[in-house]
């Protein structure tokens, strides 16, 4: 099946590019495989550090054009694109950097003698990835594994194939040999039998509940590492003494940016009840006051999803929702028009009853719930399956704070929405997936920490 870009605006097909073949894929590992027993992946780090500092050049100097990419393939309004180029770019820098110190050897204390840890490649990873940031995805994985040297196969989503392909060009352009970074257009059959071989000694993967158990399970099976970042119902939890118009304004946004289709969205909107009237109401101003239109307008505040099914999944979601009690307050339909939107929409009175209360509405969608106190909202917001990020409102950051350490999620994030940033560990629990990507820990999930013991007294001074 070829992967095929879409143009979600105007439901136009745009491109089609082949599956690669089997003789392609053998190629694209034994070129990884070669240079993972280099010199440039054994050898001294500067080299690769260059490599990432020139990939932020290009990302600043490429910004408007990869920004476009993004609004024709899937959806993302120019100034959210731009956006995501920067921590892209970030990224990059932030490696560059910072890798040298996070990879130098780290002394361990022992009574027998002299002991370090070394940090070593391990070898050719697989990064599969999704659609929702198409740059942002793959520069997590790729940047990290530069550094170390472990080279990178990457299996892009479907309906984004010029994005991987310019992202694959990009890191080229930097001047990372061949080897370093290697698009293929796979079908799921054909990534299976990659993470398999046994070159491939890592998978990285962001995607979907389904998706990530399938490939958690193939790569466990041949005992590959595997870091997991899955779906999220992130809770945005509102508290009686929150700055109320502050919270609406940046609660919409946590919502409806990149037409909602964001893993760490907020989704379960938990409001303390002498507080959910007023919240509400500015809360829906921002949801009817949303500007639906082409992504490359820069009016547009919220683009299209992402595909056809995406539209289809979230109707059929949101009937589901309605047909077991919950409520309408705004949108909760696809509009009559060209291109691949659904409306802003609020739903309330969603029970643990109705079988939508555990799933990740991944669109315009947001839940509210109203809770008593706070020993209700750390009750509900504990109450998913997900674990990914989450939200809280109050001028009280001692009482806020207190309150994230109470709730299962990766990550918290108090008095603003849940962002990511170059140094900040991204991550989460539960069925949100396991390991971390950015910062310190990030760069360490495929790294070969080598401990070295010497004798006492037998290390020269």
């Amino acid at each position: 099946m070829p992967y095929v870009s879409i143009n979600p605006f105007t439901e136009s097909v745009t491109a089609e590019f082949a599956e690669h073949s089997a003789a392609d894929i053998e190629t694209a590992l034994s070129t990884a495989h070669a240079l993972f027993n280099s010199d440039w992946s054994k050898g001294p780090i500067e080299p690769r550090l260059a490599v990432l500092t020139r990939m932020g050049d290009l990302l600043e100097q490429r910004a408007g054009a990869l920004a476009e990419a993004m609004a024709l393939e899937m959806g993302k309004p120019l100034a959210q694109a731009k956006g995501e180029v920067a921590i892209c770019a970030g990224i990059a820098r932030y490696y560059a950097q910072n890798a040298a110190a996070f990879l130098a050897p780290k002394p361990s204390d022992t009574a027998i003698g002299d002991a370090w840890v070394q940090h070593h490649p391990i070898g050719v990873l697989m990064a599969i990835e999704p659609w929702n940031f198409p740059f942002y995805q793959l520069i997590r994985v790729v940047a990290p594994a530069i550094a170390v040297g472990n080279p990178v196969l990457m299996k892009h989503a479907e309906i984004v194939p010029n994005c991987a392909a310019i992202f694959a060009d990009l890191v080229a352009d930097a001047g990372a040999p061949e080897g370093a970074c290697i698009n293929l257009y796979l079908s799921i059959e054909q990534a299976a039998v990659l993470i398999a071989d046994e070159r491939v000694q890592g998978v990285a993967l962001t995607g979907s509940e389904r998706a990530g158990s399938a490939v958690a399970a193939n790569a466990s099976q041949h005992l590959k590492k595997s870091t997991l970042e899955l779906g999220g119902s992130d809770m945005f939890a509102v508290l009686d003494d929150a700055d109320i118009e502050r919270a609406a304004r940046i609660g919409a946004m946590a919502r409806l940016a990149n037409a909602g289709q964001v893993c760490t969205g907020a989704k379960r909107f938990i409001l303390h009840r002498s507080i959910a009237d007023v919240f509400l109401r500015q809360f829906r101003t921002y949801f009817e006051g949303a500007t639906l239109g082409d992504p490359l307008d820069a009016a547009t505040t919220m683009g299209p999803l992402c595909s056809q099914r995406a539209v289809e999944g979230l109707e059929e979601q949101v009937a589901r929702a309605v047909a077991n009690g919950a409520k309408i307050l705004v949108g909760g339909k696809r509009p009559d028009r060209t291109g691949f939107f659904f409306e802003p929409t609020i739903l309330t009175d969603v029970t643990p009853e109705n079988p939508v209360f555990y799933e990740e509405f991944f669109g315009p969608v947001a839940q509210v719930f109203i809770v008593e106190n706070d020993e209700e909202l750390v009750a509900l917001a504990n109450d998913s399956r997900f674990g990914l990020g989450g939200a809280i409102f109050s001028q009280d950051i001692e009482r806020a704070t207190q309150l994230a350490s109470r709730v299962e999620t990766g990550m918290v994030f108090v008095n603003m929405a849940t962002s990511s940033q170059p140094e900040l560990p991204f991550g989460g629990i539960k069925r949100s997936g396991f390991g971390r990507e950015l910062g310190d820990l990030g760069i360490m999930e495929f790294v070969n920490r080598k401990l070295v013991v010497v004798p006492k007294g037998m290390r020269p001074s």
